[in-house]
């Protein structure tokens, strides 16, 4: 018979030794540390016929938007189809098949249904959860997680990580006081947890508690910023705070020291790069040689199409590093995206490519075409994903377009949401100020 895992879900071809691996892996993920694409390729070495190893392998290079591990989840998938599977297994099968084919909401209503049939499948769980972000489904985020949690008890081994994925739900959809107490809770669980760490963050973030913010993640640097494959992230979010109390040289310290000090070239690390030296660009700061290195690393995607969201951050650093022939690359590869047949048509037409478009032009200096682009973007930039704090940088775009443009009362309206949404802002109240004086 084969073994289950530590919450009583039975492992097609698992072995005892795989299934310990398989645990540590998740338990890796869950807390965004360590290697766990290692520890369960370990784990399928070990048993090759191990299903889960299989599901765990492909969700861990599915979520990463990296294009390059869609080939290696195709694989995953061939075993996983191929092998002697249970229904709860199969269920992720069809989910990871859905989004290979480009169907995000679908992979993630898939697993919807799984989590209301095995509401302890942390897996499941967390693979729908990281959707509903990709997705900007902010409902999701929150119900997906707190529908589960009558049948889990803090006894349970995992039950930190739906503490904190109930934390960032709860804060995208503004119940922030909830979400900082579930993300509290959880770090009281597993200090490790770096999700729940940035749950916590983003309610900071939200509220303008900068100072705040950063006396809490300087204190908790060592759980979140060391062996963690989601720090450079959470290093970000410590720029941003530095950022809004103007300390410009501090966060010009970080970018180098902390964001850009591996020079990663995954997806997600660029992403953060890009929207930090954007936010810069909008300051007015000098920038040199650094949106250089960071369109470098873009280049490899340039032309991938896979993501809109990504598309976006990849066009910051061409624009802004004169790189024309990438620049079209984007705006051909958005093309056929919007002519496709799977979600990412809809996130590039209605939000990534007037948003690709209009950072483009601002770039050029047309700020009056970055207005019109930008305006009816705004309220739906959710369809395309990302947090409230990422696509804060939209309305930071529209707010200088308008500025430069010369529409004083536009930029002094949107000025004033900024400052009704974190009256100890700083920043917003600095543009507030310069604002009202035009």
């Amino acid at each position: 018979m084969n073994p289950a895992d530590n919450l009583g879900h039975a492992l097609s071809g698992a072995s005892t030794d795989s299934a310990a691996l398989y645990a540590t892996a998740l338990h890796q993920f869950q807390c965004y540390r360590q290697d766990p694409v290692a520890t369960i390729e370990a784990a399928t070495a070990c048993r090759p016929d191990f299903v889960m190893g299989h599901v765990l392998h492909a969700w861990l290079h599915l979520l990463g938007t990296e294009p390059a591990g869609l080939a290696v989840a195709r694989r995953d998938l061939e075993a996983i189809e191929t092998l002697p599977a249970n229904p709860r297994e199969q269920v992720h099968g069809a989910a990871i098949r859905q989004l290979l084919e480009g169907r995000w909401r679908a992979a993630a209503r898939v697993l919807e249904d799984l989590s209301i049939a095995y509401p302890t499948d942390a897996l499941a769980l967390q693979a729908g959860h990281v959707l509903d972000f990709y997705l900007g489904d902010a409902r999701m985020l929150r119900d997906r997680i707190v529908r589960a949690l009558p049948a889990w008890s803090v006894s349970m081994p995992g039950y930190h990580a739906l503490l904190g994925m109930q934390a960032f739900g709860l804060e995208e959809t503004g119940a922030y006081a909830r979400a900082e107490t579930a993300g509290r809770a959880a770090l009281d669980l597993e200090p490790r947890d770096a999700w729940a760490h940035h749950a916590v963050t983003h309610v900071l973030e939200m509220q303008g508690r900068a100072r705040e913010g950063i006396a809490w993640m300087r204190q908790r640097q060592p759980d979140w910023a060391e062996d963690n494959f989601f720090a450079v992230h959470n290093w970000w979010h410590l720029a941003l705070y530095h950022l809004d109390q103007g300390d410009l040289e501090e966060v010009l310290f970080l970018f180098h020291s902390a964001v850009r000090a591996s020079h990663s070239t995954l997806v997600l690390d660029l992403v953060d790069a890009s929207a930090l030296l954007w936010r810069l660009r909008l300051r007015g700061v000098d920038l040199g040689e650094r949106w250089h290195e960071v369109a470098q690393g873009w280049l490899p995607n340039a032309g991938s199409g896979q993501y809109a969201f990504n598309d976006a951050h990849a066009m910051m650093a061409f624009v802004s590093d004169g790189q024309g022939e990438a620049i079209r690359a984007v705006e051909e590869a958005q093309q056929r995206a919007m002519a496709g047949t799977g979600d990412n048509a809809m996130f590039t037409r209605d939000v990534g490519a007037p948003l690709s478009q209009a950072i483009r032009v601002f770039a050029e200096g047309d700020s009056g075409r970055a207005v019109e682009l930008l305006r009816p973007v705004r309220s739906i930039a959710h369809r395309f994903g990302g947090s409230h704090a990422q696509r804060d940088l939209i309305d930071l775009t529209l707010l200088e377009a308008a500025w430069d443009d010369g529409q004083f009362a536009l930029a002094r309206a949107l000025a004033a949401e900024r400052v009704d949404a974190k009256p100890s802002s700083p920043s917003a109240q600095a543009l507030l100020k310069r604002s009202a004086a035009a």
